[in-house]
């Protein structure tokens, strides 16, 4: 039996009073009922039995132990079965009510998140909900007849069947599938042999989970590498149906229910206590955590390092780097066995935020600590709500060999295929060569035209400050004169010192230029004691200001201590490569235009970006003038001839 064609059949029953958008709302909880009904049916029975006879205990030990009665890590007390409810078409809507109430806990909140009795309502309201339930109860879902893996497969189809048909943005909640087997496959291609061996147990968690795609393929990708792996599935998600999907998807595989959670996790880390051996994730792009910002900045303040988010934080706009953060955070100790993790990006995390800003000091960390091991561009358009640059950041604590203290970059972003048709922005997909090339590139480990291996440092720099003397030449002009009056400070005055100050300013006449600013102060204040006014320090430096203007041939002003003073107008800033002596530097890139010019080092600041697209920029000369002269001249005449048949 074809499993999705004989759902789908039933979701395109409903069309009418459903929209297609909404068919994933009545299938997809459904298919989990009907799945859940038939792996409970062989310990139905005793089930009953023991419900019956464990009344009197506390919950927590009736979950225990209706649990153990199951088999399962999940149950249902209520006498009704798909069968005995379709059987009473009069009570269907109470009975069903009364059948789901009866599931444990953790797969009630399944339902509740998928909001299941609204859509029951809807479909009694429409005549539909019998109809529905009793060609449901007519699949034989049974685990002797559809495996975990098998039903999975059929889950994972109806959720993108689902996907393709709702008018919502995909991309919000469903990864595609072709990413998601790259991310998957770069992810284990340096652990194939450890992987394949008999008795290994591997975890992976998705803190982004939506409704489990990369988790599905992952567990997929490792069961057909060795069907006896121990795999246990992580992930959280802050949006019900997502997690509801989430969730079914892995009750359906067999896996611990408990393993996925609902949440914010940047706020409210589920797994705050678990390490895991591989990660996977794709965070929302460009979008802002001003929402999560108290509890960020409180665990970033309070926890330091000993948090999630000690390096720093990236600007309010975006929050995918603290994604990338917390996902680190989960890494198992390196003598622990260490970790891998996967994580696609946006371009803005290789390069935004200048030296010492939150971004800046995150890469800076990340490469300090050797965690950066490829970084993987995409094809444009690859995603269903967007169409900018993505990146698949691998991340490891455990690299070997050759690659300890390197990051290779790897360009994809012209291996794809084009799509006949396009869904949303993605107009490109991933072949199963260009995955296949990608991960020979990333295991290959060479130098080439699509890869690049750098050091660490190479993507570190220092921002230094360079200052330039400050010189002013002085003059009592009219525009200068306005200037000063116009002044917070001289606008304060009494009438009578303003008066006093105008005159004072006169005084010093209009054809006089100073160069030497003691020399200006001195005939201010002499001028400004002439006319009985005591020039105190701020109203001094409110004229001063004032009346100068820069000039390149006047002396330096210096402080008290004889240096020269910095002119804020003339200061700028370098990037000096990290393996690069500064005073070097300097000496080559600024004294020869600027003599006169200084580093302050109180103002360096330490910094790091990866500018992916100019490391793999190609040249491309401009087509001769004398081609380009021959095309217009024959778009001239076809314009020509064509005019000359409109006249005619």
């Amino acid at each position: 039996m074809n499993h999705v064609a004989f759902i789908w059949n039933i979701a395109e029953s409903l069309r009418g009073p459903f929209k297609p958008s909404e068919y994933g709302s009545v299938v997809l909880p459904f298919t989990v009922l009907r799945r859940l009904d038939a792996v409970l049916a062989d310990t139905k029975t005793a089930v009953l039995q023991t419900a019956k006879a464990i009344g009197s205990l506390p919950e927590v030990l009736q979950v225990v132990t209706l649990t153990e009665a199951s088999g399962l890590q999940f149950y249902n007390t209520s006498p009704f079965d798909l069968g005995k409810l379709v059987a009473d078409p009069q009570d269907l809507r109470v009975n069903l009510s009364s059948y789901l109430a009866g599931f444990s806990p953790n797969v009630r909140d399944i339902f509740d998140r998928f909001e299941f009795d609204k859509t029951m309502n809807k479909l009694a309201e429409k005549n539909k909900l019998f109809a529905v339930t009793e060609k449901f109860a007519q699949a034989d879902f049974h685990p002797r007849t559809v495996s975990n893996i098998q039903m999975g497969l059929v889950f994972e189809e109806l959720i993108r069947f689902a996907n393709e048909k709702s008018n919502e943005t995909a991309g919000d909640h469903y990864t595609p599938r072709e990413v998601i087997a790259l991310m998957v496959q770069l992810l284990f291609a340096l652990d194939d042999d450890a992987l394949s061996k008999s008795g290994v147990v591997r975890s992976i968690y998705d803190p982004t989970a939506g409704t489990g795609g990369m988790l599905s393929v992952a567990d997929e990708y490792l069961r057909r590498m060795n069907p006896g792996i121990q795999l246990s599935l992580y992930g959280q998600d802050y949006n019900d149906a997502s997690y509801a999907i989430c969730k079914a998807d892995m009750v359906i595989k067999g896996q611990d229910v408990d393993n996925i959670a609902l949440g914010d996790t940047l706020t409210e880390d589920a797994f705050d206590d678990k390490k895991f051996d591989y990660g996977l994730s794709n965070p929302p792009f460009g979008v802002d955590w001003k929402d999560q910002r108290t509890s960020v900045d409180d665990e970033h303040t309070k926890l330091g390092f000993n948090g999630r988010f000690g390096p720093g934080t990236p600007a309010v706009s975006d929050g995918a780097m603290l994604f990338l953060l917390h996902m680190v955070s989960k890494m198992r100790k390196p003598e622990e066995g260490g970790s891998r993790m996967a994580i696609v990006l946006n371009g803005s995390p290789l390069f935004s935020g200048g030296a010492g800003g939150g971004e800046s000091n995150i890469r800076k960390w990340l490469l300090d600590n050797d965690l950066v091991e490829a970084i993987i561009g995409l094809p444009k358009d690859m995603f269903y709500n967007t169409g900018i640059s993505t990146y698949i950041w691998i991340l490891s604590n455990r690299k070997e060999g050759d690659r300890k203290g390197r990051v290779q970059l790897i360009d994809g972003r012209e291996m794809f295929t084009k799509l006949r048709k396009g869904l949303g922005s993605k107009r490109n997909e991933l072949s199963p060569q260009n995955i296949e090339t990608i991960v020979g590139l990333y295991a290959g480990f060479a130098d080439g035209e699509h890869l690049k291996i750098f050091r660490n440092e190479d993507f570190l720099y220092r921002t230094i400050t360079v200052e330039r003397p400050l010189k002013l030449n002085w003059r009592a002009t009219p525009e200068r004169i306005d200037t000063v009056f116009e002044a917070k400070a001289v606008r304060k005055l009494s009438e009578s010192d303003a008066e006093a100050l105008r005159a004072a300013i006169d005084r010093l006449g209009t054809d006089t230029v100073w160069k030497n600013r003691t020399v200006f102060h001195k005939a201010l204040k002499d001028a400004a004691k002439a006319e009985g006014l005591t020039l105190s320090a701020p109203l001094l430096k409110t004229v001063t200001t004032g009346l100068g203007e820069q000039d390149d041939t006047a002396d330096p002003c210096t402080d008290t201590k004889g240096n020269p003073e910095p002119d804020a107008a003339l200061r700028d800033t370098e990037n000096v490569p990290w393996d690069e002596d500064v005073d070097s530097y300097v000496a080559r890139e600024v004294l020869p235009y600027a003599p006169d010019a200084w580093v302050d080092p109180s103002k360096t600041k330490e910094g790091a970006e990866i500018p992916f697209t100019r490391y793999f920029y190609q040249y491309i000369p401009p087509r001769p003038l004398a081609e380009i002269d021959r095309d217009l001249d024959a778009v001239m005449d076809q314009l020509r001839a064509m005019l000359g048949e409109v006249e005619r």
